[in-house]
């Protein structure tokens, strides 16, 4: 396995009173954010555009840019500041909950998803979609039939609402073990997200890094050695390991 690619995980967009789940970033810190990573040379790029890249060996100065759930504030605070940027990004959208809310965090403040015409201006702007389930459900807790409804029928799903191909998966909550990869790969996804590293990472449970309002620049910066750092000790150790 080579190092892993640096992928940031945000989830939502939008001025809020209360964010208990901690997965709001204000519009303000969110454009100062790009304007860091842009500062510093850095490109904002989808998942797809970045394992391309990486393909072809010159994903040098991209990172990967991810937003889980598909919340509205995708289309409407997101995607203009990408494009100012010439940025791209991958949204994770659940299938079955199109045009209608956070029913899944329960007790936590409500937040509009995107619609199947929101996904569609999104992609033409540019911007990856992927599936994040049909249902939001933790994965490894479900029979092997609701596991394949989650995984192979949410790609069905989105395929037919953006009359395009579904390459990326997400993992709701990051729950996923060997089990959950071998349906995402079945199903026919070319890579999945997940959010921490673990015995089955790899193309098909990528980790990533969370991006909340704290992170400014120093923070961003930091995270960002941790990730070269952690990745070089990990191939120092595969080197010896052989």
């Amino acid at each position: 396995m080579t190092a892993m690619p640096y992928v940031l995980m945000y989830h939502s967009v939008e001025k809020c009173d209360s964010d208990p789940l901690q997965i709001t970033v204000s519009p303000a810190r969110f454009a100062e954010q790009l304007r860091r990573l842009a500062e510093r040379g850095l490109t904002g790029v989808s998942m797809r555009e970045l394992l391309r890249a990486r393909a072809a060996g010159n994903a040098r100065g991209l990172v990967g840019l991810t937003f889980d759930d598909g919340y509205a504030d995708f289309a409407g605070e997101v995607v203009p500041v990408l494009l100012r940027h010439r940025f791209t990004a991958t949204v994770f959208v659940v299938s079955g909950l199109l045009g209608e809310h956070n029913a899944w965090d329960a007790g936590a403040p409500r937040k509009p998803l995107m619609d199947a015409e929101g996904l569609r201006w999104a992609a033409m702007q540019g911007m990856e979609v992927g599936s994040h389930s049909a249902g939001h459900r933790s994965l490894t807790t479900l029979s092997d039939a609701d596991l394949e409804h989650e995984v192979a029928g949410s790609k069905t799903a989105l395929e037919e609402v953006l009359g395009q191909e579904v390459g990326g998966f997400c993992y709701p909550y990051g729950h996923v073990a060997e089990r959950e990869v071998r349906a995402v790969r079945r199903a026919g996804y070319s890579y999945a997200c997940a959010i921490w590293k673990s015995p089955v990472t790899g193309t098909h449970a990528l980790p990533r890094t969370y991006v909340g309002e704290r992170d400014g620049a120093l923070r961003l910066w930091a995270k960002q050695a941790r990730h070269r750092l952690r990745w070089a000790r990990w191939a120092r150790w595969a080197r010896w390991a052989r």
